[in-house]
């Protein structure tokens, strides 16, 4: 059942339902999540069984504000510490050593843990509500498009599952995600948060992926976080990522043929079929990342097949979106 997130009751019978190891489904500003209360392995374990995913594969655990961290960290290096005063309440997630004994199913049984405290006033309602850490995975089946409204994720797990509504998602894809574990700040997964933003913020360098590859040896194995599954976040239809010369000249060589396919891109394109969907893409970063997961969702709805997609801009204020299209692709 949806119930509204600015309903003081709707809270209360969610906290409720979390206390009793129950599972709700939340708004945060990026995407809706699928909470359990982080405390309890055996709620834990009914997110990996509702969701479909690998129960080694961890979860983010949302926190109300930062004096929570203690409660499942057992160190929080000063960069960390900036990292979380310049982007809480914010599409952050921080990987800090995990304290012992402590939500290790939610950590997927590592020595380290993902913390967020989300910037979404139903979401903070609902975790000081809860008064325990809530993890929560994205409201979707694994590997499938991240929900972005209430009804998303009924349409994911059906009316026995309470829902806060608390409207649209105002980010739309996931956080970016830091690990703080190894003496220094790696991008393991990219989000709206720019690399030059949470350098500027930590003070020292961001490593990105290809980095940490390089200087592994040195470093030791990154921990295994959410949402970095070379496969991840796609549709049913197949996703193919194409400059917007080959889009246009596969769809003059279809001509009135074309059938079953969707095309998401910033170039308007020309269509002879009436059979294939057109989405104009925003020309802004952040406007595409807002809408995106809704409309591969509502593709997926009207049966389509393929879904063509224009390549991005090659800038750092693409790069979370980028990181969302080419798993999707991989699928």
């Amino acid at each position: 059942m949806i119930l509204p997130g600015t309903d003081p009751q709707a809270i209360h019978e969610a906290a409720r339902r979390i206390q009793a190891g129950g599972l709700v489904g939340f708004p945060t500003e990026t995407v809706y999540g699928l909470g359990a209360d982080a405390s309890s392995d055996q709620a834990v374990a009914g997110i990996f069984s509702a969701k479909g995913r690998p129960a080694n594969h961890p979860l983010i655990v949302h926190v109300a504000d930062a004096q929570q961290v203690a409660d499942y960290a057992s160190s929080v290096p000063p960069f960390a510490a900036r990292l979380m005063q310049a982007f809480w309440p914010g599409p952050l997630t921080v990987i800090l050593p995990r304290r012992e004994g402590v939500a290790a199913a939610a950590a997927g049984g590592q020595g380290s843990i993902g913390l967020r405290c989300p910037a979404h006033p139903v979401a903070l309602a609902f975790l000081r509500a809860c008064a325990t850490g809530v993890a929560g995975p994205s409201a979707n089946r694994f590997g499938r498009v991240s929900p972005t409204t209430a009804q998303h994720v009924q349409q994911e797990f059906g009316d026995s599952l309470l829902v806060l509504d608390g409207g649209p998602c105002e980010v739309g894809i996931e956080s970016s995600i830091v690990d703080c574990t190894r003496g220094r700040p790696v991008l393991l997964r990219p989000g709206v948060l720019t690399r030059a933003q949470l350098e500027a913020a930590c003070g020292e360098p961001v490593l990105d992926k290809d980095e940490l590859a390089r200087e592994a040896a040195g470093l030791g194995d990154a921990p295994r976080a959410s949402g970095t599954l070379e496969a991840h976040y796609a549709p049913h239809a197949k996703v193919r990522l194409m400059d917007a010369g080959a889009i246009q000249t596969a769809l003059d060589l279809l001509g009135a043929d074309a059938a079953h396919i969707a095309i998401y891109a910033r170039s308007i394109v020309r269509i002879k079929s009436d059979q294939v969907l057109y989405r104009r893409m925003p020309d802004d970063a952040a406007a595409t990342a807002q809408q995106l997961f809704a409309v591969l969702r509502d593709f997926d709805a009207q049966g389509v097949k393929l879904i063509w997609i224009e390549h991005l801009p090659a800038t750092a204020a693409w790069d979370g979106v980028r990181d969302r299209l080419a798993r999707a692709a991989a699928s």
